[in-house]
């Protein structure tokens, strides 16, 4: 069976985007973060549980290796669900057809949210009941 490819037409040379400066990059990386956090209602439940680790951190007295493990944890689980924004706002801008075959892509993103979100709330209790039994010893 022979496949029968159109031929593609090559696409004219495009210039090279021109450089940009260190505050354009960090404005639109900021932009990119308002983006991805406006309108996706999981990143509120991922501040507030966010909030309540780091009150309770405060609580708890936490040493600088249990911050650093805590606010690493909580960069991740932000940063794969600004990456599953990333992937839901492009999902959108496809037409009907490259939608059926994307659907994969939104569901791998989202695995990877609920993932990180479990390793977090693991290390995080870890963090948690290791620095209880420090301060309320047997």
């Amino acid at each position: 069976m022979t496949v029968l490819l159109p031929m593609l037409e090559p696409e004219p040379a495009q210039k090279p985007r021109p450089r940009r400066s260190w505050r354009r990059k960090f404005r639109a990386a900021l932009r990119g973060v308002k983006l991805g956090v406006r309108g996706h209602s999981s990143f509120f439940v991922h501040f507030f549980f966010a909030a309540l680790v780091l009150a309770a951190a405060i609580v708890v007295r936490c040493d600088v290796v249990d911050w650093c493990i805590l606010l690493g944890c909580i960069a991740l689980v932000l940063v794969c669900e600004l990456f599953n924004s990333a992937v839901e706002t492009l999902f959108k801008g496809f037409d009907e057809r490259a939608r059926e075959r994307s659907w994969h892509a939104l569901d791998i993103a989202a695995g990877a949210v609920l993932f990180a979100s479990i390793a977090a709330a693991v290390i995080g209790t870890i963090v948690f009941v290791h620095r209880l039994a420090v301060l309320f010893p047997n």
